[in-house]
């Protein structure tokens, strides 16, 4: 019997319309556009503002979408995850918020907090469930609304975040394609370098703590990048060697949009050219568990069936991996 294979067979994005741009941060904090380009390959990132306005506003715009652009019943979902940092409150899950608005009335789902390696975690996990023979329609979400947990007055952090949301369908292929390999991993010694302070059963929220600030992101720059560079570049390298594959086989690197000098190291250490690396950092920022699905929506034009593409993320915490991915359809 064929082996099964999760197969992406549609992929939609969607981004809040407000745009803060880098001149907008300069009269917020001490900081100047020159400096964020060069440092992080950033101009500008979508915000989403509005009372009551949480993730799962955006990941339902991306989703309805989605389900739209497939033409698909949403009774016929069978499981949403949504991968994300930010949810809409602690329970219930943001994807069962998603499940609701959308009328996915026979879908379960849950949400995965994997930081910035969120959607790999995600997507690798819906696969297995396809792969399972049992479900066939399985939707993956990767969403976060990072204005929410960012300090406007810390210059080193408020710079690299946005907000946004992307989803893919996963259904059963027989033929090679699909999700072909992974290579997933964690490192709880990271979490020093790059945590939220307060919010958790540690530290629950007091008026001490939301006077420090500790409901924000904290990160220790340097510490992440050296991390993020090493563990990127060398999971992305050893996917390919697994698979047997050299440069010229790969179609597109789609990397986590951290930071534009990671996303260079790491297509250095894979080989790739300029034009095989999927960017939408300069536009989008850090949109976390986004990022990925984001490029795969803005690039789908570009994706012809039988590409070999690599998923690559690194996350606080720290998480990271990547996928190796055989694309399914023209579009």
């Amino acid at each position: 019997m064929p082996k099964i294979h999760a197969a992406i067979t549609a992929v939609q994005g969607y981004v809040p319309e407000y745009v803060l741009t880098n001149e907008e941060l300069e009269q917020m904090v001490d900081t100047n556009s020159e400096w964020i380009l060069s440092r992080t390959g950033i101009r500008e990132r979508r915000i989403l503002k509005g009372k009551d306005q949480g993730t799962s506003v955006m990941a339902i715009e991306a989703v309805s979408k989605l389900i739209d652009k497939k033409n698909i019943n949403p009774a016929d979902i069978d499981l949403l995850i949504c991968a994300t940092v930010t949810p809409d409150m602690v329970f219930p899950a943001t994807a069962n918020l998603i499940t609701d608005a959308v009328g996915a009335v026979n879908a379960f789902g849950y949400d995965l907090n994997a930081a910035c390696s969120g959607f790999l975690y995600a997507l690798s996990t819906g696969a297995a469930f396809i792969e399972s023979g049992k479900y066939k329609k399985v939707i993956v979400v990767g969403a976060d609304k990072m204005s929410s947990i960012v300090d406007y007055t810390d210059r080193a952090t408020c710079i690299i975040f946005g907000d946004g949301a992307g989803a893919v369908l996963l259904e059963p292929s027989q033929t090679d394609e699909g999700v072909m390999d992974y290579l997933l991993h964690s490192d709880g010694s990271g979490a020093p370098y790059l945590h939220q302070k307060a919010g958790g059963s540690r530290r629950p929220a007091s008026h001490q703590t939301v006077d420090a600030r500790e409901h924000f992101v904290y990160q220790e720059g340097q510490a992440v990048f050296k991390f993020a560079v090493n563990n990127m570049a060398d999971v992305s390298a050893r996917i390919m060697e697994r698979n047997g594959l050299t440069a010229n086989q790969v179609a597109f690197l789609v990397p986590h949009q951290a930071n534009k000098r990671i996303i260079d190291a790491t297509a250095h250490r894979m080989g790739l050219t300029d034009d095989k690396v999927m960017l939408n950092i300069d536009r989008y920022g850090n949109t976390t568990s986004g990022t990925i699905p984001l490029c795969l929506w803005e690039y789908e034009s570009r994706l012809k069936k039988g590409d070999n593409i690599i998923l690559s993320a690194f996350g606080g915490g720290f998480t990271w991996g990547a996928i190796y991915i055989k694309w399914a359809y023209n579009s």
